[in-house]
């Protein structure tokens, strides 16, 4: 599947940060992670970590395929507000993932600080401001539901969003929790600590048949080699919709350019992060080298001639909108990209298993947020192979469908 356009900034910024052998040879293994992005390092660094024997495969280069291409915001705030993700899956429910994000968010930074980790994690307040003013009443019921559960936030009213910023929306919330990574890098780093504790990683590794048996899962890939396990976890991303039969994401081409760096460490209040109700939404963040990451613009298809064609347009157009926001900022386009984003129904991720696929957990994280959901994937499923009762997973499981 064409994930992405070439050169996307982190993979630019980072290039190759560590190197890993592909698969030479059969091997048995307790667990076996298919994907190298960040959702399947979380996973494999959670299970190492734990002590259970695991492996890593994918058919890419480690955390080339959508993770290096990802604008890495870490939202506790789902694309679904919360007044509407209650519709789908109930008041109970809505408000448990709104408040999982949250602590989500914390945890991660736990764990960059627990690696060592160099991929500028940072704590953000995020802004998001009403597009029209016929949002504002939505906005109002969304903060009064999201302080009822004791997420700190406030409610701005346009005369302060005015006072401190240099561009004006009717209403905003300012949300306290929320943060930013680099998470090409951190998936480096992740996966280097998670060999550490005996994890094998292999890159450059093609799996091309899953057979599942009455103990296990069978892996062949396409130079005969063999991966015998007990569990399989299915990671891959937007990719993984091929090993389901019923469908659960549409799928988007999504936009998104960086600035040449600033010389002021701190180009607005706070350099929060920002975005707004109207969907696709415009976004807006800083990255730790001070340059200005845009996103947004999104498309509803997934063609990547199509997308890849304008890219170039989509760049002009984001340049246009963060100039238009902050117009005494001489944004320059350093790098532009493009590439697939996927979303559920209802906004929130899949986790757990199918009864098509015996012995095997998806980890599928899509979204605004999916880092953050990657997260929860990594601890509902650590807990799942440890005999942990864990009471959130039916939260984000199949069964919704």
């Amino acid at each position: 599947m064409d994930l992405r356009t070439d050169s996307p900034y982190w993979l630019m910024k980072n290039g190759f940060l560590y190197s890993y052998p592909s698969l030479r040879e059969s091997l048995a293994v307790d667990v076996v992670v298919m994907g190298g992005g960040i959702t399947g390092a979380l996973i494999t660094y959670q299970l190492a970590k734990a002590g259970i024997p695991v492996l890593l495969v994918d058919k890419r280069k480690i955390g080339m395929g959508s993770t290096c291409a990802s604008t890495a915001l870490l939202q506790y705030e789902i694309d679904t507000p919360l007044s509407q993700l209650s519709q789908y899956v109930g008041a109970k429910h809505a408000a448990r993932s709104y408040l999982l994000c949250v602590e989500a968010i914390d945890k991660i930074e736990k764990i960059a600080r627990d690696i060592n980790s160099r991929a500028g994690f940072k704590h953000c307040k995020s802004l998001y401001y009403a597009s029209r003013r016929k949002d504002v009443a939505e906005m109002k019921k969304e903060y009064e539901l999201r302080k009822a559960l004791g997420i700190s936030l406030d409610f701005w009213e346009e005369a302060q969003i005015k006072s401190t910023f240099p561009f004006s929306a009717p209403a905003a919330l300012l949300s306290h929790q929320g943060g930013q990574i680099d998470a090409y890098k951190f998936t480096h780093e992740l996966l280097q600590n998670a060999q550490k504790n005996g994890a094998l990683v292999f890159d450059d590794t093609t799996v091309i048949q899953l057979n599942h048996h009455a103990r296990g899962v069978k892996l062949t890939t396409e130079h005969g080699n063999i991966i015998k396990a007990k569990k399989l976890i299915i990671a891959s991303g937007y990719e993984s919709q091929a090993y389901i039969s019923q469908k659960v994401v549409d799928f988007n081409s999504s936009f998104a350019v960086v600035s040449e760096p600033f010389p002021d460490p701190e180009l607005w209040y706070q350099n929060c992060l920002i975005w707004e109700t109207a969907r696709p939404y415009l976004y807006m963040r800083t990255t730790d080298d001070g340059r200005v990451l845009v996103g947004g613009k999104d498309e509803p298809f997934y063609s990547p001639s199509k997308r890849d064609a304008l890219n170039k347009r989509k760049a002009t157009q984001l340049t246009q909108a963060f100039l238009t926001h902050f117009p005494d900022l001489p944004f320059r386009a350093d790098f532009e990209w493009a590439g697939t984003f996927a979303e559920t129904r209802d906004g929130l991720p899949y986790i757990g298993t199918i009864q098509e696929r015996p012995h095997t957990y998806f980890a599928l994280g899509f979204g605004g947020n999916g880092i953050v959901f990657s997260l929860l994937a990594s601890e509902i499923i650590r807990n799942a192979l440890t005999g942990r009762v864990d009471k959130d997973a039916k939260i984000f499981g199949f069964e919704r469908l």
